[in-house]
C-alpha cells in the first residue's frame, strides 16, 4: 500500500473506533446512576460512622450534575468500545508484522487486559479504605461534602493508575523477548523492585492507610517475581534452541 492508501486506512479505523466509543457512551450514559452509587458507598460509611447528615457529593456549578454523567460515560464508554477499538489498531499493524512478531503481540496482549482490568479491581478495593481513612481526620464540627468531578477524577485516576501497575510486569517479559533483558538481570533487580513497588503503594494510598499499601506493594512484587520466572524460562528455551542449532555449547 503508499502511504495515502494507508492514510486512508488509517482514517477508516479511526471512523470506526470512534463510532464504538460513541455507543459505547450511550449505553453508559444510561446506567450511571449505579455507578454513582457503587463509587459513593464509601461516603454513605463516613456518614453513618459519624452520625452526620452533612454528608454526600456536592455540585458547585448548575451544569455539574450533568458534567459528571459525561465523565462517567466517557470511561465506562471508552472500556465497552475497548474490543472494537482494540482491534482495528490491531486489524492496522498487524499486515506489517511478521508470524512471530503476530503471536508474541497476541501473547502480551492476552496477558496484559486480564492484568489491567486485575489491577483496576484491587483499585476498586483500595478506594474505599482510602476514602474512611481520610475523613477520619475531619475535625470535629467539619463536615466532609466531596465535590463530585473531583471526587469521580480521584477514584477513577486511582484506578487506572493501579490498572497500569499491574501490567507494568508484561513489558519486562517483552523486554526480554525482545533480547534488551535476560531474565537474571531481572531476578538481580528484585531489591530495587521491592523498593519501587514499596514507593509505588506509599504514593498511590495515604499515608496513614498501611493495609492497603503493603496489599497493593505485595501484589506488585509477585507480579515481578512472576515476570523474572517467566524470562528466566524463554532464556533457557532460548539456550536450548540455540545449542540445538549449534550456535552455543550443549547444556543439560
Amino acid at each position: 500500500m503508499s502511504l495515502g492508501e494507508h492514510l486512508v486506512e488509517l482514517r477508516r479505523r479511526l471512523i470506526i473506533a470512534a463510532i464504538a466509543l460513541l455507543a459505547g457512551m450511550v449505553v453508559a450514559f444510561l446506567v450511571t446512576d449505579p455507578i454513582i452509587d457503587f463509587v459513593t458507598v464509601p461516603i454513605g460509611k463516613v456518614a453513618q460512622e459519624r452520625g452526620d447528615e452533612i454528608v454526600g457529593l456536592s455540585f458547585s456549578s448548575v451544569t455539574a450534575p450533568f458534567d459528571l454523567r459525561m465523565r462517567i460515560a466517557f470511561s465506562i464508554g471508552l472500556f465497552l468500545s475497548a474490543p472494537v477499538w482494540l482491534w482495528q489498531i490491531w486489524a492496522f499493524i498487524m499486515p506489517g508484522l511478521t508470524k512471530k512478531e503476530t503471536t508474541y503481540t497476541v501473547s502480551f496482549v492476552a496477558a496484559a487486559i486480564p492484568l489491567f482490568f486485575a489491577g483496576c479491581y484491587v483499585g476498586t478495593l483500595i478506594v474505599p479504605h482510602v476514602i474512611e481513612l481520610m475523613a477520619g481526620f475531619t475535625p470535629e464540627g467539619g463536615n466532609n461534602l466531596y465535590e463530585a468531578s473531583a471526587f469521580y477524577d480521584f477514584v477513577f485516576k486511582l484506578m487506572l493508575v493501579v490498572g497500569i501497575s499491574f501490567v507494568l510486569p508484561v513489558f519486562l517479559v517483552a523486554l526480554n523477548v525482545a533480547g534488551v533483558m535476560s531474565g537474571r538481570a531481572i531476578l538481580k533487580g528484585w531489591r530495587v523492585a521491592i523498593l519501587i513497588a514499596t514507593v509505588f503503594g506509599a504514593l498511590a494510598t495515604p499515608a496513614a492507610d498501611l493495609v492497603s499499601m503493603f496489599m497493593l506493594a505485595g501484589i506488585l512484587v509477585v507480579l515481578y517475581f512472576a515476570a523474572a520466572l517467566v524470562s528466566l524460562l524463554f532464556d533457557r528455551r532460548r539456550r536450548k534452541r540455540d545449542a540445538a542449532a549449534g550456535l552455543v555449547p550443549d547444556i543439560a
